[in-house]
């Protein structure tokens, strides 16, 4: 069975611009059919060390016949051969950082895994490129689009993105 899934990704390390790139071919590894991404905005890192560099932000949309757990495991893949080391710390720099934002319209919560994202709802550099890709898209458990989200926080004052 294919289901359509959302991946964040990020880069604040190297060559951010070609390591999305990359990050967003190999995606086609794991896809059924074409990859759809979102431009890519340049955003300031958000909850991270005093000295990290500015990251560089977009999503992708494709659908899989992979399970959640098998994705999991692919994108952490890409991420080591990337150059994401497997023991990197939470909230620090990276040369690409892949998260799996929705998975159809399943809720999952289990160790390591948690989808929808749980912070993706609050999240510009999340929600500026999803919304350009599936402004339409409801995160499962959340309320509202991802348009209507972003637009939320933007009222709010919270951007952190150059678009």
């Amino acid at each position: 069975m294919e289901t359509t899934v959302y991946v964040a990704l990020g880069s604040n390390l190297g060559d951010r611009h070609a390591n999305i790139r990359l990050a967003i071919a190999r995606l086609a590894d794991l896809a059924v059919g074409a990859v759809e991404a979102s431009s890519m905005y340049e955003t300031d890192p958000q909850e991270m060390e005093d000295d990290a560099g500015m990251f560089v932000n977009a999503a992708a949309r494709f659908r899989t016949a992979l399970e959640p757990r098998t994705l999991l495991a692919a994108l952490q893949k890409i991420e080591a051969d990337l150059g994401r080391p497997p023991d990197h710390g939470f909230n620090t720099s990276r040369t690409i950082d892949l998260d799996l934002i929705a998975f159809g319209d399943r809720i999952i919560s289990e160790a390591g895994l948690e989808v929808p994202h749980p912070r993706a709802a609050d999240r510009v550099f999340v929600l500026m490129p999803l919304a350009e890709i599936d402004s339409g898209l409801r995160l499962p458990g959340t309320k509202g689009t991802v348009r209507e989200m972003l637009r939320s926080i933007l009222e709010r004052g919270e951007s952190g993105a150059d678009c």
